[in-house]
């Protein structure tokens, strides 16, 4: 998904697709489209040598994602506390894991996600320049670090809710719905900011994907 990443680690095959990150095989459900992903991957075995680099078409690529800076802000969408949201959404998120045998992206950061106010809190703090910090936090895990693991845990929780609650979403509606809509697409970008506000080019990197 990132080409010179790629050409860097001379993979002996290997296959460029132009689709957005969380995409390796294209837009969700399209199984013909999947299907010709992994063809045109599996086909790459029949060079003789490598590396190879073969390139998968642009005009198969789904439409890119809304991502929160290019986001406009529903003026009519009630502001609650992103806290209070979590605790809203969590009856979908846990009849979306009953009805997929357990199966969810959640869990990287550690924390429950019925204990989930503490980690809201400290977005807020670090989004707002506070000095802040949770006792779950690995003694071997930065706090950038731990806070990207909590943003994620959270977008995979706040996803897996919505298409609990909206089954038939494309993954166009998800994107623009959680950034448009939530008071948690609204913390996000701020988290983000303070990263990249930082002297560290470490932190920076951490930075990259939590408001997209």
């Amino acid at each position: 998904m990132v080409r010179e990443h790629i050409v860097k680690v001379k993979a002996p095959r290997a296959l460029f697709v132009p689709f957005p990150f969380g995409m390796a095989l294209g837009k969700p459900n399209d199984s013909l489209l999947q299907h010709r992903v992994l063809a045109a991957t599996l086909d790459l075995l029949q060079q003789p040598t490598g590396p190879v680099l073969g390139d998968f078409p642009e005009e198969e690529a789904p439409a890119p994602l809304l991502q929160a800076s290019a986001a406009a802000r529903h003026a009519d969408h009630a502001v609650v506390d992103p806290a209070d949201e979590v605790t809203m959404l969590r009856a979908f998120y846990e009849r979306w894991v009953v009805e997929h045998e357990g199966r969810t992206a959640v869990g990287l950061c550690g924390i429950p996600q019925r204990r989930w106010r503490g980690v809201v809190r400290l977005l807020e703090s670090y989004a707002q320049g506070a000095e802040a910090d949770l006792p779950e936090r690995p003694v071997a895990v930065a706090l950038p670090q731990f806070i990207r693991y909590c943003v994620d845990d959270l977008k995979a929780f706040y996803y897996e809710a919505r298409m609990m609650q909206r089954p038939e979403a494309a993954a166009e509606d998800l994107h623009g719905w959680f950034w448009s809509e939530t008071a948690m697409g609204r913390l996000l970008p701020s988290v983000a900011q303070r990263m990249n506000d930082a002297a560290d080019p470490a932190v920076q990197a951490v930075a990259y994907g939590i408001a997209r």
